[in-house]
């Protein structure tokens, strides 16, 4: 990701918005390295396509090993599925097979609070450190 310095961001909030295809060559830890990385420099990571549930869980996992007090909160993750898709249909869903796209907010716990979620919106608010 490209660096930013800390003047450029001025007083708003960094949002990083992370493709299915930048995520699709790297394995779960750099995955999750990526996401923590971002979000312990205070920035929202928004994944185009998500995490598997191993993936979340892994995320939630590590996150949990490095929180502290006075340096990182943890994470708040919300994830909006995506309905619709190839593999949703009838022999999909017979076969077994899922679609795991989905959009998935994740953000620092102390700046960002969901306010609202359901199948078709998810309403965050993001605060200033």
């Amino acid at each position: 990701m490209p660096e930013v310095t800390p003047g450029e961001t001025g007083n708003g909030v960094q949002i990083d918005l992370i493709s299915g295809a930048r995520m699709e060559g790297l394995t779960s830890m750099e995955k999750i390295r990526l996401i923590l990385d971002g979000v312990r420099d205070g920035n929202i990571v928004v994944l185009e396509e998500g995490l598997s549930p191993d993936e979340e869980s892994k995320l939630i996992e590590v996150t949990m090993t490095e929180i502290s007090p006075d340096e990182f909160n943890g994470i708040e993750i919300e994830t909006y599925p995506q309905t619709g898709g190839g593999n949703k249909g009838f022999l999909g869903r017979l076969m077994g097979k899922e679609s795991n796209k989905k959009l998935t907010v994740i953000g620092p716990a102390n700046q960002i609070e969901t306010l609202h979620k359901d199948e078709n919106l998810i309403s965050a608010l993001v605060s200033r450190k």
